[in-house]
């Protein structure tokens, strides 16, 4: 089975979700994302976080870019790695910022041949950084949609990419960004994963606003526990995801208490999951940020175990 084809479709319900230490058997499903390490210590540190993840039986784990392709080798290595040491199905970001056309293919009859199935197809930050101007290179790809084409033109790959809830920074529309959302899903894509967010109902709201206009493919909410709020505010500054003000009162204070911080952070995702449960979503990707400890928690909270089989591999 797919992840794609694995994700239950939402359904909206209002009613009694089970608690965690209830549920003999969770219906929640879930998917980590890291990013390529730049030391030997940080290898360390993602190496334990995937091996503590791992059993738990992710529905695929993703692996990021860095702006303007920094990360591109490191990602392509740890990929290839979690391949060759792990059960575990990686989806690949890859991205068409700086590199010609003949050299994204290049990559992606790589990933191919290596084993890879699943790629997050985005376009990218530019080189600068979030923020920057973008520029498409002329011999390139434009775009997502265009990277979606190439990717599935190649080989039958399952396709994931970004949707925005609260509207991509450089779209002029929320109209905008579901017209492009439907040309990747043209293209060929096959799942779509969320900017972070904390507004359900802003997400809610675009869901819905997704069905309306006819798009199918599976939405996965991602989730951001949050151990940092001052690192948070400026990432959802750059992403325009909105801060609400209750968010703010919790961790208002606490910049010398990272235990409660860290305390809150597993409190605030096990809420909003159990809210979106209730309207009947039951896959999440979680933002590792390359650390176990607090995902794992959280997946608890959620009524998800660790698989024996994966136990055992």
């Amino acid at each position: 089975m797919t992840a794609a084809a694995a994700i239950i479709e939402p359904r909206r319900v209002i009613g009694p979700v089970a608690r965690a230490g209830e549920r003999e058997h969770s219906r929640i499903r879930c998917s980590f994302e890291f990013f390529p390490p730049k030391t030997p210590e940080m290898e360390e540190s993602l190496w334990s976080a995937i091996r503590r993840l791992e059993p738990l039986n992710p529905s695929f784990v993703s692996v990021t870019y860095g702006a303007g392709g920094s990360t591109r080798e490191r990602t392509h290595r740890t990929v290839r790695r979690i391949i060759e040491e792990t059960g575990l199905k990686p989806a690949a970001h890859l991205t068409c910022v700086d590199a010609s056309r003949e050299e994204v293919d290049a990559v992606i009859r790589d990933y191919w041949a290596a084993g890879v199935r699943h790629v997050v197809a985005l376009r990218g930050d530019p080189p600068g950084g979030v923020g920057g101007v973008y520029v498409p290179r002329e011999d390139g790809y434009k775009n997502a949609t265009e990277l979606t084409a190439a990717l599935r033109a190649v080989a039958p790959f399952e396709v994931l990419v970004g949707v925005y809830p609260e509207k991509h920074p450089e779209s002029p529309s929320m109209e905008h960004d579901i017209d492009v959302l439907k040309a990747k899903v043209d293209a060929g894509a096959t799942l779509g994963v969320s900017q972070f967010f904390f507004d359900i109902d802003a997400f809610l709201r675009f869901v819905d606003r997704v069905r309306g206009a006819g798009i199918t493919i599976p939405i996965v909410p991602a989730i951001m526990p949050v151990t940092n709020f001052k690192g948070l505010v400026k990432m959802a500054a750059a992403c325009q995801a909105t801060i609400p003000a209750w968010l703010a009162n919790l961790f208002d204070g606490l910049d010398g208490d990272p235990d409660t911080r860290r305390l809150i952070a597993c409190s605030v995702a096990a809420e909003m999951c159990a809210k979106l449960e209730e309207q009947g979503f039951s896959d999440f990707h979680f933002y590792t940020l390359n650390r176990a400890d607090l995902v794992y928690a959280i997946c608890r909270v959620l009524g998800v175990r660790e698989h024996a089989e994966a136990v055992g591999a």
